[in-house]
C-alpha cells in the first residue's frame, strides 16, 4: 500500500502551493488505480496544523474547510486512514531506537512506525528526513 505524507496533502489542498497541480494529479492517479492507499492519521492532524497556520497563508484554511477536505479524501474509493493500534508501540520503539530522532524528528518516527505497522510499502513525500528510516521505502513523486 502507498501512503501520502503531510506535504502532499497540503500541496493538493492549497491552490497557491508550488506543487498544487502535481499533488492534485497524483491523488487523481491514486483514485484511478484499483489499489488501496493510505493517509496516516498523524499526517491529517499535521495537515490541519499547517493549513490553518495564519503565519504561512494569507488566507489560512478554516476548520470547516479542513474537515471538508479530509472528509472528501476519506470518502474516496480504497482510501484508508492509518492510525495507531495495539502494536503501534512496538513499531515506534524499534524505529525510535534505530534512528535516534530528536525534537520534531520524533513526529516523523511516529508517521514511519504507523506506516510500517499497516504494511505501507511506500510513503510518498518530499521530506528527505524520512531517509533515516530505511525499513520504510520513500519516494518523492515530483522528481
Amino acid at each position: 500500500m502507498i501512503a501520502l505524507d503531510t506535504n502532499l496533502l497540503v500541496y493538493a489542498h492549497r491552490p497557491e502551493a508550488h506543487f498544487h497541480t502535481q499533488a492534485a494529479g497524483l491523488i487523481a492517479q491514486l483514485i484511478a488505480q484499483n489499489k488501496s492507499w493510505g493517509i496516516p492519521f498523524h499526517c491529517i492532524v499535521e495537515f490541519a496544523a499547517v493549513t490553518s497556520n495564519r503565519k504561512l497563508w494569507i488566507e489560512h484554511s478554516s476548520p470547516e474547510a479542513i474537515v471538508d477536505q479530509v472528509n472528501a479524501w476519506c470518502e474516496l474509493p480504497r482510501v484508508r486512514v492509518l492510525g495507531d493500534d495495539a502494536g503501534a508501540w512496538a513499531y515506534f520503539a524499534k524505529v525510535l531506537v534505530a534512528a535516534r530522532p530528536t525534537g520534531g524528528g520524533v513526529h516523523d518516527a511516529r508517521i514511519a512506525s504507523c506506516c510500517l505497522s499497516h504494511g505501507v510499502t511506500e510513503l510518498l513525500t518530499v521530506d528527505r528526513d524520512f531517509s533515516r528510516y530505511p525499513e520504510l521505502r520513500t519516494r518523492n513523486p515530483f522528481r
